[in-house]
């Protein structure tokens, strides 16, 4: 059996003397979409972000693609095929939408591959198209999360992780985001890890979920049974 592209094993994270991560153990396999689910404080972000290298685990280990890495530098993870769009979405807001977009193509040196990989983009977002020559920070909340989709496509991931894509935006744009999410998972093979504040939007999309409790994994299943669960129905999903 083919091991898991992501294997996250044990995983303690602390913030001083508070501990966030209680040693918890997740796996995501090549082609999968999986989501993180469970309440503001369960460590959800705190997960993606030292997976990323932004914050430092205590004890544990982060395997991608076989390779340890845990010690790796955050320019190096993503050197590797794993990147991560912020919660918040972070995008330059007095460059234009291409400049942003060019930001994430940074590691690559071959001009038609950046050339091929932003028509993509623009061809996945039409409104990034549109908006091609505008300050970032004047797009609206949906534009800009599109945006830092399509900054962190632009390095050619393998691996994805979304933080809230949907947390502050109209309804219509989370449908065209997730809608997309689904397209870059199927026809390009990206693999996704979600962590997404509507969890019956996010696991009707996933394959698997885990569910995080106070730094713990309390449950994990078929994004499927995790929808027909009567207690997560009950905590996520609005009853």
């Amino acid at each position: 059996m083919k091991p898991p592209l992501l294997d996250i094993r044990d995983l303690q994270v602390c913030y001083g003397a508070i501990e966030a991560l209680h040693g918890i153990s997740l796996s995501v396999n090549e082609g999968e979409i999986v989501t993180l689910i469970g309440g503001n404080g369960a460590g959800k972000s705190t997960t993606l972000r030292t997976v990323s290298g932004l914050i430092r685990a205590r004890a544990g280990g982060v395997r991608f693609a076989g390779e340890d890495i845990g010690q790796c530098p955050p320019h190096e993870i993503v050197r590797r095929g794993l990147c991560h769009v912020p919660e918040g979405r972070m995008v330059f807001a007095n460059l234009t939408v291409q400049e942003n977009l060019r930001m994430g193509a940074y590691l690559q040196r071959d001009a038609s591959v950046v050339a091929r990989e932003m028509e993509y983009v623009l061809g996945i977002f039409p409104r990034l198209r549109e908006r091609s020559q505008q300050a970032a920070g004047t797009l609206s909340g949906g534009e800009q999360q599109m945006l830092a989709i399509g900054r962190a496509l632009m390095s050619k991931p393998r691996f994805l992780m979304l933080d809230e894509p949907s947390l502050g935006i109209a309804p219509l744009l989370v449908k065209t985001i997730f809608e997309q999410i689904v397209a870059i998972n199927r026809d390009r093979g990206i693999t996704l890890l979600l962590v997404e504040q509507n969890a019956n939007l996010a696991l009707e999309v996933s394959h698997r979920g885990y569910v995080l409790e106070s730094g713990r994994v309390t449950l994990t299943d078929a994004a499927a049974a995790l929808r027909s669960n009567a207690e997560v129905r009950k905590a996520y999903l609005g009853g």
